[in-house]
């Protein structure tokens, strides 16, 4: 083993509560691509995979090297945040993606998921599996990036890392390059 990864898990509510934000989540994604674009390491080491939910999740980027192009993400006209879809569904990629990466004679390093959403979850079951997705072996560090008419308390509670604001003024982009800045960026570039 001689290369190290970190991957990185974007998962983005589209549902219709954030139908608004999602222009500012598709150029926070390009943001963050051109931080990695600027640092040598960053472009060797960051995968990147999207998952975004609203009734029901949905893998829109495989894990893949962060420096390719991301999918537009869009909205979808559906009423529903189902959290807990979204983080078993996670849990299940990371688990396969981690397993996958140790078999290419890759170094892992702690997975890190980013959470964008209002915190407005519609499933009351959602902590459950949270707590499913912090118990397996490839437990991500937990970042919550929170946008339009925020719920605090259920961000934080996901956020068990940091958790970031839009309304405080903090890009998407920014946030996303600052999270991986402790492991593989350099800090003048964020």
């Amino acid at each position: 083993m001689d290369r190290e990864v970190l991957p990185c898990y974007v998962v983005c509510d589209v549902s219709f509560s954030m139908c608004d934000h999602v222009d500012e989540v598709n150029a926070g994604m390009r943001e963050f691509r051109g931080v990695v674009h600027a640092d040598r390491r960053a472009t060797v080491q960051i995968r990147l995979c999207v998952v975004v939910f609203a009734d029901r999740p949905l893998v829109v980027r495989p894990l893949s090297p962060a420096l390719e192009p991301a999918e537009v993400i869009r909205p979808r006209q559906e009423s529903g945040s189902d959290f807990g879809s979204a983080f078993t569904l996670v849990r299940t990629v990371i688990e396969r993606d981690v397993d996958v990466l140790k078999r290419q004679r890759l170094r892992v390093r702690r997975p890190m998921l980013f959470f964008v959403s209002d915190g407005r979850a519609t499933d009351p079951a959602w902590p459950a599996a949270l707590e499913r997705l912090n118990a397996t072996t490839s437990c991500p560090e937990m970042i919550a990036f929170g946008l339009g008419s925020v719920d605090q308390p259920t961000l934080d509670r996901i956020g068990s890392s940091r958790v970031f604001l839009g309304g405080d003024g903090v890009r998407l982009g920014i946030a996303l390059a600052s999270s991986v800045a402790r492991t593989v960026l350099r800090p003048d570039h964020v």
